[in-house]
């Protein structure tokens, strides 16, 4: 699902701006084709929403589980945008809210067995995915992209200008 005044943030680049505005203009650009095709893809053959996933991907690296603050940390979201989704993952069985042990008032969530296993189709999908959306480049290319890119996120964080940020 491409958005018309999305589809190509590239376009909004001109020869006379600078070599780094053109280039994150680049990047963006390929971030919201990729995420758009996950997202459209995830839609079409789970029938779930990319943020729903994202979630269930942060449980399923803390078999723990997460207090909801730091689900909302970890996806850059609003304490009630994820209220919003794990009562809907809670609904449908993918996840479980379970009391903390320490403190009686607050709770984890987790992954429920068939959450797990539903996460455990959609990220192989998820995998494949990307694999073929990474396709028009041989692996030599796409380890060159990577170690450039490397250098680029080491670059910004040590940048003074830049303020330190939980997110990378």
């Amino acid at each position: 699902m491409t958005h018309p005044e999305t589809e190509d943030l590239e376009l909004r680049a001109r020869d006379d701006h600078h070599a780094s505005l053109r280039l994150w203009l680049r990047l963006l650009s390929c971030t919201t084709l990729v995420e758009d095709s996950i997202r459209q893809q995830l839609r079409e053959q789970f029938d779930i929403s990319l943020s729903r996933f994202d979630l269930m991907a942060q449980l399923e690296r803390h078999p723990e589980g997460l207090t909801m603050g730091e689900l909302s940390r970890r996806m850059m979201v609003s304490g009630g945008n994820t209220t919003v989704i794990v009562d809907q993952l809670e609904k449908e069985q993918l996840v479980q809210r379970q009391i903390a042990a320490k403190d009686r008032r607050s709770f984890r969530v987790l992954l429920t067995p068939s959450g797990h296993k539903a996460f455990a189709r959609m990220a192989s999908a998820h995998e494949g995915w990307v694999v073929d959306l990474f396709s028009g480049l041989s692996e030599r290319q796409q380890q060159q992209l990577s170690n450039l890119l490397g250098h680029l996120k080491t670059s910004i964080h040590h940048n003074p200008s830049n303020p330190p940020s939980e997110h990378a």
